[in-house]
Parts: structure tokens; C-alpha cells; sequence
């Protein structure tokens, strides 16, 4: 991949954002840039990978990020393999560790893990020979999503420093949200988070972030609208009274983005349940990258793997 090769990237994992330097996170973004140039070209093949081979090992269903892995490994010419925990040895009662045992016997190049537990994707990491990506651990962190939200917003606006970016709905079951906290602060943005009280995390004000929990007040003179996906499927216990009514106070409709800049954009990671957390007329609307957003995560993946292979045996 022709890619810009400065600054190095000097991590031999991608685990999370946090721990990366303003550096390393504009250097991946400009890597991501020039994949997106080869993304639209007819030709879309490249030999940075070739002869390697990349694991994507998902113990939650991810139709999105795992297509995004598989077509960003095959498109650097790596051998891909995918691993559905619904047919693992995982089911059987296998350990994690004995299956990052397994899989290292394998001798793969790069493991790609998605797993339902914060901190999983680290202990994996500790226990094989090869570079691992995080495609997102429990709440913690999902750090490719902040990579191409970043990137998705620096094409439009033409930078971060400065924007006004709140990240709205359920923070609390968000690894989403915490990446991009992250992240678009390193980059100079103010971020502000918004939802119900049951639905933002204890102490959130310590990641430097305003807290708002009336929708209308938060979304005021913003230039970025970051919302998040209720995930009911985390939730132990009734966290909002009902969908209509979440969506009455905290779903994003017209009325509630004419609060925002005239040139606000909209943003969602998918998938999206509409008319929940976002009106199907807003998510299709002038304002939304929420297609271009899925683009961008092609990119962003292909630039994290070629910063990776440059840490891999012989490179």
C-alpha cells in the first residue's frame, strides 16, 4: 500500500486509543487516507499481507466490523479466516487462554478479536506470538470505530481541533463512546455526552467531558452528532420506561438537530434501530455520514493492519 510510512506506528498490538499519542493516531489517519484511494479504484488489491494470515476471531455476532476485517485483509493479500465462537471449541468449554493457545499453534500473523468481556482482547494478547486488533471488548474500548469516526469527520470538516462533538444515548454500555472520548479529545475536540441519568456511567465527568441529560441543552451549538445504538441486549434490568418514550426525550429527530450548527453532521456506528435512537428521514438525511462512515471503516482497517505488518517476522 502506498501509504505514507511517517510517523511509524510503534506498537506491535492495537489494543485501544488510549496510550496512543496524537502522532500515532494522525499518523493511522493518514494511512487511512490513502486507502480510500485505493478502495475507489478498480484495482483494489495490494501485496502488504501477501502470504500472511489473519484470524478474525468474533465471540459476539458483528456482521459490519468482521465484513469491514475480511474485506480490508483480502484487499492487503491476506489470507483470511473467520472463526464464529458459535462453532468454536469455545462452546464446548474451552478457556480463552486455551484458545489463544490453539490459535497461536496455528501461526497466524494477526489475530482480529471481538469479545463481550472488557479486557479480554488483552489477555489474548499476552498469550500469543503475533499482532492482535481489538474489534471491541465489552464497554472498554473499540478503538478501529474512533479511528473511522475521526477520519470520517476530519474528510468533512476538514479537521477536529476545535469541533463541538456530542456523543448522545447509551454511553453507559458504549465502547463506542469511551474510544471516541478518547480519541477526539487527543485531537483537540470538546465532547460532550448526552442521554437519561440510568444510561451514563458513574463519574463520567473525569474523562473531561460536559454531561448533559436533557437532549435539547446538550445538542446546542454542536457541529458533530454522535449517536449511539441502545444496546437492550446489555441491559440487566429496565434502564429507560420504553422505547417511545426514549425516543420522545433523547432520539434525534429535525426538531431536536435544528438545535445543533446549521452545518452540524450526523454520525451512528450501526446498525442503527430507527426511530428509536434516530429518525429514518435524519439518518438518510443531507446531514448523515452514516454511510459514509462504514467506507471510512475499510480504510481505517486496512491502514491498522499495514501498521501492524510492519512489526510482523521478516517485514
Amino acid at each position: 500500500m502506498s501509504a505514507p510510512v511517517t510517523p511509524s506506528f510503534p506498537h506491535r498490538h492495537l489494543l485501544g486509543i488510549e496510550g496512543l499519542t496524537r502522532p500515532e493516531i494522525e499518523g493511522l489517519l493518514d494511512r487511512a487516507d490513502a486507502a480510500v484511494d485505493i478502495s475507489r479504484q478498480v484495482e483494489k488489491k495490494r501485496n502488504v499481507l501477501r502470504g500472511r494470515t489473519q484470524i478474525n476471531l468474533f465471540f459476539e455476532p458483528s456482521t459490519r466490523t468482521q465484513s469491514s476485517f475480511e474485506l480490508a485483509g483480502k484487499r492487503l493479500g491476506a489470507d483470511v479466516m473467520n472463526m464464529s465462537v458459535a462453532s468454536s471449541s469455545v462452546k464446548k468449554g474451552e478457556t480463552l487462554i486455551d484458545t489463544a493457545a490453539t490459535l497461536n499453534a496455528m501461526r497466524p500473523d494477526i489475530i482480529v478479536v471481538r469479545h463481550h468481556a472488557a479486557g479480554a482482547v488483552h489477555l489474548l494478547a499476552r498469550k500469543v506470538d503475533c499482532a492482535v486488533v481489538n474489534a471491541g471488548d465489552g464497554a472498554h474500548e473499540h478503538p478501529t470505530q474512533a479511528l473511522l469516526d475521526a477520519l470520517t469527520i476530519r474528510r468533512n470538516k476538514g479537521g477536529i481541533e476545535g469541533l463541538q462533538v456530542a456523543i448522545c444515548g447509551d454511553v453507559l454500555h458504549s465502547r463506542v463512546a469511551r474510544s471516541n472520548i478518547i480519541l477526539l479529545q487527543a485531537l483537540g475536540a470538546r465532547v460532550r455526552v448526552i442521554g437519561p441519568s440510568t444510561l451514563l456511567p458513574t463519574g463520567i465527568e473525569r474523562f473531561g467531558v460536559e454531561v448533559f441529560t436533557n437532549m435539547r441543552e446538550g445538542l446546542a451549538g454542536c457541529d458533530i452528532v454522535m449517536m449511539l445504538r441502545l444496546q437492550r441486549e446489555r441491559m440487566n434490568g429496565s434502564f429507560v420506561p420504553s422505547v417511545k418514550e426514549y425516543f420522545r426525550y433523547f432520539g434525534l429527530d429535525g426538531d431536536k438537530l435544528r438545535l445543533a450548527k446549521p452545518d452540524a453532521l450526523v454520525m451512528h456506528p450501526g446498525p442503527m434501530n430507527r426511530g428509536v435512537e434516530i429518525a429514518s428521514d435524519i439518518a438518510d438525511g443531507t446531514q448523515s455520514l452514516i454511510r459514509e462512515q462504514v467506507e471510512m471503516g475499510v480504510a481505517v482497517r486496512m491502514a491498522v493492519l499495514e501498521a501492524l505488518a510492519t512489526h510482523l517476522p521478516n517485514a
